[in-house]
């Protein structure tokens, strides 16, 4: 099971990482967030967790800002020390709502509740029953903008999408540039994850335009795409290489 603990008191944070160590040890913690912004920033660009363990009040707001800046739908067991936000943290895909000071028991409690849930309630997939419905929620094609020039351009010719501060352009496989009016994380829930990865916040590319992939320092990879100049950085982050290396072999 995978794990971000969002948490900004470093001596409840670090409680919680023993908590779930005892509790299992072969669970992964993949991050420690401290705030709003930086728990928005690392769902952006990283696969998602199978439990967010959050606490309410951070250093720059409820945690609840986070669900209105990200598309989580994962569990998630909320720790805190007031009990007046109960009834908001069941709105989300909430487990439990643990009190702090949170004890091995109370976690434990949780977590196999967690555990129950999933063994008991696991998702269907209704494509395998519909085999007709497969992709017929993505879309076929964009309207792309130059200058004052309107284009439509088909899903399959697209090579990549990048954000550009506030600004998303999508490239297509002869190199042509068009601005987009969508953002990564709406192109997101747009596109065929069986053709599109996201490689980190800057860049959305299609299976059938990489040409090349190659080890990159720090355990990253670089990737050679169609369309694209010498000086944009494909570059996967290493925390994201093994959710490539899967997506690639399916």
């Amino acid at each position: 099971m995978r794990v971000i603990i969002v948490e900004d008191e470093k001596p409840a944070r670090e409680r919680l990482q023993t908590l779930l160590m005892e509790y299992d040890p072969s669970i992964e913690i993949m991050a420690c967030t401290e705030s709003v912004e930086e728990t928005v920033q690392y769902l952006k660009s990283h696969a998602h967790p199978d439990l967010l363990l959050l606490d309410i009040h951070l250093s720059d707001g409820h945690s609840f800002e986070i669900f209105k800046q990200v598309s989580y739908h994962k569990p998630v067991i909320f720790t805190t020390a007031y009990d007046e936000y109960a009834l908001d943290a069941f709105k989300m895909f909430s487990i439990d709502y643990i009190l702090k000071p949170v004890s091995l028991e109370m976690l434990a409690t949780a977590m196999n509740k967690l555990k129950s849930l999933a063994v008991n309630f696991s998702a269907v997939d209704f494509n395998k029953l519909n085999p007709a419905s497969v992709n017929t929620r993505y879309k076929k094609r964009f309207l792309g903008k130059v200058g004052q020039r309107l284009f439509f351009i088909d899903t399959g010719s697209i090579a990549f999408f990048q954000a550009d501060n506030k600004l998303v352009h999508l490239t297509d496989r002869e190199g042509n540039r068009y601005l987009v009016d969508h953002t990564m994380e709406k192109l997101e829930d747009q596109l065929d994850p069986s053709c599109f990865f996201r490689l980190n916040r800057r860049f959305i590319v299609h299976i059938d335009a990489i040409q090349q992939v190659k080890p990159f320092f720090n355990s990253r990879l670089k990737l050679s795409v169609k369309g694209a100049a010498q000086s944009d950085d494909m570059v996967i982050s290493r925390e994201r290489v093994a959710d490539f290396k899967e997506w690639a072999q399916a």
